[in-house]
């Protein structure tokens, strides 16, 4: 059931797929408009004229609370096998989820003693 064979419809599909980007890419830089002007170097943003740099300090508090977020958000993916499969996992299964719990737990506490979550800072 598991033979090199069962791979080849993925490995074409990963083909295909190469082959398209490399392909819509190469068509986008012969085909495309070559002449660089002001105006179509421009920032435009939904009509509104650009007023000022958009680059302007951002506090790294709103950066760390993202990442958790992202961090925290992605360890709810990590339940869906489990919660799928839970009766053929028995206490074994249970016991690893505990413990993968049991690390995020850890980490989101270090996060709050070092106070990454409180604002008024």
């Amino acid at each position: 059931m598991n033979n090199p064979e069962s791979y080849i419809p993925i490995l074409i599909q990963i083909g295909f797929s190469i082959g398209f980007v490399v392909l819509a890419l190469t068509l986008s830089q012969i085909l495309g408009p070559k002449k660089k002007t002001k105006n179509k170097l421009e920032n435009f943003e939904c009509g509104i004229v650009s007023d000022g740099d958009a680059r302007f300090p951002v506090s790294v508090k709103y950066f760390l609370s993202a990442i958790l977020f992202v961090l925290f958000d992605v360890e709810v993916i990590f339940f869906y096998p489990y919660a799928v499969n839970f009766k053929e996992m028995g206490w074994e299964g249970f016991a690893a989820v505990l413990t993968f719990v049991g690390f995020f737990l850890a980490g989101f506490l270090y996060v709050w003693k070092k106070g990454a979550l409180e604002w008024e800072k």
